[in-house]
């Protein structure tokens, strides 16, 4: 008789050939989180150097000091509660609470009072570092992973807010001289939407001014409900999808204020008006920053600004230098960009976010309309590029990459060497920046259709009469 040699079964060769297959991606993970680590330990260095507090230190600090945004760490630690089942997120969720009502007591009993942020999340904040320690001790295998995941997703968002607010302390006292002459005379090529919407904000008064000052104040919110949704599924799952909202959210962040340096812009309401202090008369929490004596003159919103040979000008060393690109139309473009498949009601949220904050930004005067522009073409290059990697580099994605990063850099060439050009020639020029952006919306739309898998049922083929 002759033996046969025992049959290996299709699982146990799938299993013992998963590993393998996932070994790169989990070692460009590990690689990742070593990348982020070393950029905000290098950014803390350099935040130390120029007497500025660095992220990690700002980050630290909330632990038992009040929070500048206590609905950030809450929303932040939401993304943790994705990885959990309905009892441990109420149970997280209920320990957050008692930790901010117990510092609530404490103050009050000490007579402290809080003058600056809010004056809860510090408990969101330390039962996530709480559910780090946890599952570093109490979990293993394939639970310390997804819990590991779900805690860092939460500490880079609440990270990614410190590391913008370092990053723009760096701008003010790096860049002292900025670009805003060039930006405000290539803008007359849109028609100046700055100032024009700047005169319908202002004359909304109180109550248009802040409610479109808790939109835009509130995008990372915004971003995490949709986010949300895409996460759902994460509990049951155990796993997380291969692209959502706070990788673009948390790329943009990152990448953006590289430009800013490069860039530097302050906004027409201060470089050509009174600055914050324009709106103290109507905010009901914004702080007035008087900055008149570094601005061109008081012209913004009613007087458009002079069409001249532009020059780089003096600003103060407190003002962001935060505008080129605009990283607010860039993260409502995302937003939009990933609520249009969930339902009606987050489709119709992302697009007043959307609409809102454009609003925002150009009527508060924080961005010229040549900065919209390029934070669109930013998004989608960038939102391109991520999907382009998840799904393997091929042609149409470098195409489309590379289409947007050209279109990007052509644009930030033209507002910086040919602004009076583009200010002599309106009719032509605005039309033309227009069509450049719009090029790659229609790019982005056409590549990541083709992209998308088929969802059509397959054609059946007619059945044959009968005979008789």
């Amino acid at each position: 008789m002759i033996s046969m040699p025992p049959r290996t079964s299709s699982r146990t060769k799938s299993s013992s050939a998963f590993p393998e297959r996932r070994r790169p991606r989990v070692l460009l993970t590990v690689a990742a989180g070593v990348v982020v680590l070393g950029f905000l330990v290098a950014l803390e260095l350099v935040a130390r150097h120029l007497g500025l507090p660095g992220p990690l230190t700002a980050q630290a600090r909330e632990v038992i000091f009040p929070p500048k945004s206590g609905g950030l760490l809450y929303a932040s630690m939401a993304l943790l509660l994705v990885v959990m089942d309905w009892r441990q997120r109420f149970i997280a969720l209920g320990a957050a609470i008692g930790v901010d009502l117990a510092f609530l007591v404490v103050r009050w009993a000490a007579d402290i009072k809080v003058t600056e942020g809010h004056p809860f999340g510090n408990g969101a904040l330390l039962v996530t570092l709480g559910c780090a320690v946890v599952a570093v001790t109490r979990r293993t295998g394939s639970e310390r992973v997804l819990l590991l995941k779900g805690v860092g997703l939460a500490l880079l968002l609440m990270a990614g807010r410190k590391t913008g607010d370092t990053w723009l302390l760096i701008t003010s006292k790096t860049r002292p001289m900025v670009l805003d002459q060039y930006v405000a005379t290539a803008d007359h090529a849109l028609g100046n939407p700055s100032w024009l919407v700047g005169r319908i904000v202002t004359a909304t008064g109180p109550i248009g001014f802040n409610v479109l000052d808790f939109v835009y104040g509130q995008l990372p919110v915004a971003a995490v409900v949709v986010a949300l949704y895409q996460l759902r599924n994460v509990a049951a799952e155990r796993r997380f999808p291969t692209h959502h909202l706070v990788r673009t959210f948390l790329a943009i962040g990152v990448v953006g204020p590289v430009f800013y340096m490069l860039f530097p812009v302050v906004g027409p309401v201060f470089a050509y008006g009174t600055g914050s202090e324009h709106w103290a008369d109507v905010s009901l929490w914004a702080e007035s920053h008087h900055s008149l004596q570094w601005a061109v003159g008081d012209l913004w919103p009613n007087t458009p600004s002079p069409v001249g040979v532009p020059h780089p000008m003096p600003f103060d060393g407190i003002t962001p230098r935060n505008c080129m690109p605009s990283l607010h139309t860039a993260w409502a473009v995302a937003i939009f960009i990933h609520s249009r498949k969930g339902p009606r009601v987050l489709r119709f949220a992302g697009a007043f976010w959307l609409v809102a904050t454009l609003a925002a930004t150009l009527g508060f005067g924080y961005h010229y309309g040549a900065d919209l522009i390029a934070g669109v073409v930013f998004t989608l290059t960038i939102e391109g590029a991520l999907r382009a990697y998840d799904r393997g580099w091929d042609r149409s994605g470098v195409r489309l990459v590379a289409h947007g990063a050209t279109v990007f850099g052509a644009l930030l060439l033209s507002y910086r060497f040919l602004p009076l050009e583009l200010a002599r020639h309106p009719w032509f020029s605005g039309p033309l920046l227009v069509l450049a952006m719009a090029s790659v919306v229609y790019a982005y739309l056409r590549t990541t259709a083709d992209w998308e898998p088929s969802t059509a049922p397959a054609r059946q083929p007619e059945p044959l009469p009968e005979p008789v």
